[in-house]
C-alpha cells in the first residue's frame, strides 16, 4: 500500500511540475523506478533512488 501511495504521489507531483524539465524527469523516473523495484520484489527505495537521478539527467539533457 505505501509503495502505491508513493508512486501515485510521484507521479501527481511529475504532472505539476510543469516548468522545469530536471524535477520533472526525477518525479517521473523516481515514480517507475519504484514501480519497477515493487513489480520484481525489489527495495522499493532503491528503486526510486535510481529512477529518480536517471530521470533528473534525462531532463536536463532533454530540456528544451
Amino acid at each position: 500500500m505505501r509503495t502505491l501511495l508513493a508512486t501515485t504521489l510521484l507521479v501527481a507531483a511529475a504532472g505539476s511540475l510543469g516548468a522545469c524539465s530536471t524535477l520533472r524527469g526525477a518525479a517521473i523516473g523516481g515514480a517507475g523506478g519504484a514501480g519497477v523495484a515493487a513489480a520484481t520484489g525489489g527495495d522499493v527505495e532503491k528503486g526510486a533512488a535510481v529512477g529518480g537521478v536517471g530521470g533528473a539527467v534525462i531532463g536536463t539533457v532533454t530540456d528544451d
